[in-house]
């Protein structure tokens, strides 16, 4: 095998924002453009000689191609073992399984998450750590430095590997070990969750599931995992095989994207549950009969129940929640007695509380959920914690939930997203609403006094970092809130998201729309942070 050393120049636009390097295909099919950021991680991580990775992605256009540079760049770089999904296929959350079960160093995983795919749609690249988790902003920071002076990059000239038959194959001094992309993570599934009563719910008729893998990764955990170990009907899997282009459609599970699921629950004869996850298998949407439940309940109806599942019986440790998600789950630790942590949006600032056993459940409200049994939220997890909670109360979605409320109160909830938004006009409504902080405290609006007015900063409890400029709160006395930010996860432009909560400790007003339970809020939002005028948009864009 021959290495080569290929000389090249910098591009100044790879800085690795929450989840990794997001673009457009043209922009990654630029000479040289995967290379250089791939050089640039193995020059941050120092000595890799020797050293095992993981390596797989969502299967989004360009997967495979991507695979094999990485897979010649590894062995080029001195990497011993390189373990690979099949068919260079791994679930985000399935290639953090990988890295901790086996002892990586850490991975390299290809997914734009849930933004669309196709020839000319997104793609994306991050790392993560030997935790199993997102890189930290410490190597983040690292790997963009280099991208702004690289000049070579190292690459073996060699056939490609065969990724679609498990074994190992030499490449040079490195072995590349194709494995099967789920036999690994439905293992894990296994031990964490009480599959004999789930399967037995299932085959009895007493439980039923539909659940949507969105032609992304899913669709093979979700058929090995629902219908050939828990005897769910072959049809309970909707959109199974993954796709480049995810079928045409937009691989993000919410009302709107995952329609079809949407409209057959809330047809006649809906299963007892239905759910969906994403692009690369890390979110997740949860609905009963007729009944959708926010991310925010599910991780709180989580937090109050998961005690309820075989590897959770001891009690969880703590809970986090990313700071835009309600505070449902903040009343159920404090029920519990235990510890609750408000962190930026971003999985990795999960990883530390997690790694220093500072909690066992965390959560987002942009529907993502996991647990410490891996380094990522997880979809399908969350699907099979909700699966065996129905199992094991034998009561509908909509029971539990509405049960929830009547013990801990209901957050009315809601998110309006712009998308598509440019960055200047996004720019401008956050400076807007920052002059105007210091001068809402004290001040009366939909019923209630301001409290706190701020950009929300964050001081690690563990490492002491400090992430300032996180989303601006305005929080009133009775635990009201509107939240700004400016999302990172797209390609074009920017989203400005909006997020509203309201607090209704009386069961008797649980009732209601959150659209019309919030409708003051919304206007508040408005008036405030002037949007619609200001970027001319008539409406959200989507509202979850």
């Amino acid at each position: 095998m021959q290495i080569k050393t290929i000389k090249t120049h910098p591009y100044t636009d790879q800085k690795p924002g929450t989840s990794g390097l997001r673009k457009k295909v043209k922009v990654v099919l630029q000479p040289h453009y995967l290379e250089n950021f791939v050089q640039s991680v193995f020059d941050a991580l120092g000595d890799t000689s020797g050293i095992t990775l993981v390596l797989g992605g969502d299967g989004r256009y360009y997967n495979r191609k991507a695979a094999q540079i990485i897979i010649k760049m590894a062995a080029a770089n001195g990497v011993g073992r390189l373990l690979v999904g099949q068919g260079a296929l791994l679930s985000t959350p399935a290639a953090s399984c990988l890295i901790r079960k086996y002892g990586a160093q850490g991975g390299f995983i290809l997914s734009a998450s849930h933004n669309p795919g196709g020839p000319d749609e997104d793609f994306g690249i991050k790392f993560n750590a030997a935790n199993g988790g997102p890189a930290p902003e410490s190597l983040t920071n690292a790997i963009f430095a280099r991208t702004l002076e690289i000049n070579q990059f190292h690459i073996a000239e060699a056939a490609d590997v065969n990724l679609d038959a498990p074994g190992d194959y030499p490449l040079g001094t490195m072995t590349v070990q194709v494995l099967d992309s789920v036999t690994d993570y439905a293992e894990l599934m296994e031990q964490i969750f009480d599959f004999g009563l789930i399967e037995s719910s299932l085959k009895s008729g007493r439980l039923s599931i539909c659940f949507d893998a969105m032609h992304a990764i899913t669709g093979p955990y979700a058929q090995r995992i629902l219908v050939e170990r828990l005897g769910a009907s072959p049809d309970s899997v909707m959109n199974a095989v993954p796709r480049e282009d995810f079928g045409g459609g937009h691989p993000d599970p919410n009302l709107v994207h995952a329609h079809e699921l949407a409209e057959r629950m809330y047809a006649p004869g809906a299963p007892a549950l239905g759910a969906a996850s994403d692009g690369d298998g890390d979110r997740n949407m949860i609905m009963g009969d007729h009944f959708f439940v926010t991310p925010s309940d599910s991780l709180a109806v989580l937090a109050a129940n998961l005690h309820l599942l075989p590897a959770y019986r001891a009690g969880l440790k703590g809970v986090a929640r990313s700071m835009p998600t309600s505070q449902a789950a903040d009343r159920v630790a404090k029920a519990l007695g235990i510890g609750c942590y408000e962190t930026p949006t971003g999985w990795k600032f999960f990883g530390n509380l997690l790694d220093d056993g500072k909690i066992t459940l965390c959560g987002e409200e942009s529907f993502g959920t996991g647990s410490d049994h891996v380094r990522e939220k997880d979809g399908l997890w969350a699907v099979l914690a909700w699966l065996n909670l129905l199992a094991v109360r034998k009561q509908s979605v909509a029971d539990i939930v509405r049960e929830h409320w009547a013990q801990y109160g209901r957050d009315y909830y809601s998110r309006h997203d712009y998308e598509g938004m440019p960055l200047a006009i996004g720019d401008g409504i956050m400076a807007h609403l920052r002059e105007q902080l210091s001068g809402l405290v004290g001040k009366g609006f939909v019923g209630s006094q301001v409290s706190v007015a701020d950009d929300f900063s964050y001081t690690d409890p563990v490492d002491g970092s400090v992430s300032p400029n996180q989303g601006i709160r305005i929080i009133f006395e009775n635990g009201s809130r509107i939240v700004f930010r400016l999302s990172g996860t797209g390609t074009e432009g920017a989203t400005l998201r909006i997020y509203l909560e309201r607090y209704e400790p009386d069961a008797t007003q649980h009732g209601h729309d959150p659209q019309e339970a919030l409708k003051d809020l919304i206007e508040l939002a408005e008036q405030l942070g002037e949007v619609r005028n200001r970027s001319g948009m008539a409406a959200p864009t989507v509202i979850t």
